[in-house]
């Protein structure tokens, strides 16, 4: 195979998808498409001498899911580069793509012109996210603000979420720990819980349902 062209595997359970891909790639020089599988299992049950230059695969399979595919994949290739598709735009599973080693994410349907843009990304840069992606990584990274809270609580939010205590809380904010103490209290009753852990529980419930809302 010639260098210069780029080769692909697709995992994908929906059949009906399978000729659309095939189409995509019917008249494409700088990629070549070498296999559909519907399932990480048949991926695996046909072993290549060289794994292909990127994996396109959905997250949701029947067996082995896409997630726990992606650590089957980088044990016998860690070069291949992955990207994860999804018909949700779920931040849990996009967090959960990227820790386990994806390197893009993207959601379906996937167009002609946003699937070979997407392989240029990863080609080019390594990685390749959706727009809608990209929103909500920005967001994650952005300071947690809930509109139940007053703006003194969402910062005491933020800290301890950070892993401060009551003390360095009280340091950073220039507040005694009294007063601390006085808004940990009064976002517990918010939150309904009675102890730290669930207060980070619950805070991080509600930050996954803003996140998904983004």
């Amino acid at each position: 195979m010639n260098k210069s062209v780029t080769s692909i595997v697709i995992v994908d359970s929906d059949m009906s998808t399978h000729e659309t891909y095939r189409n995509y790639f019917s008249n494409s020089t700088a990629y070549k498409l070498l296999e559909i599988y519907s399932s990480v299992s048949d991926l695996l049950a046909h072993p290549v001498r060289k794994y292909p230059d990127i994996i396109v695969s959905e997250t949701t399979l029947p067996g082995i899911s896409g997630l726990d595919g992606i650590e089957f994949v980088r044990k016998r290739k860690s070069n291949t580069k992955i990207l994860m598709m999804s018909e949700a735009s779920d931040f849990s599973i996009i967090r959960e793509a990227f820790k386990r080693g994806a390197d893009g994410f993207l959601t379906k349907p996937i167009q002609h012109e946003r699937f070979f843009n997407a392989m240029d990304s990863l080609q080019r840069h390594g990685a390749a996210l959706g727009h809608d992606i990209v929103k909500k990584i920005i967001h994650s990274f952005q300071s947690r603000t809930f509109d139940t809270f007053s703006k003194k609580e969402n910062q005491i939010i933020e800290l301890l979420t950070q892993g401060f205590t009551y003390k360095m809380i009280a340091d950073k904010l220039c507040v005694t720990p009294s007063a601390v103490n006085f808004h940990i209290q009064n976002i517990y009753v918010k939150l309904n819980v009675n102890s730290k852990s669930e207060a980070l529980e619950k805070l991080r419930e509600l930050e996954s349902r803003q996140l998904n809302a983004a």
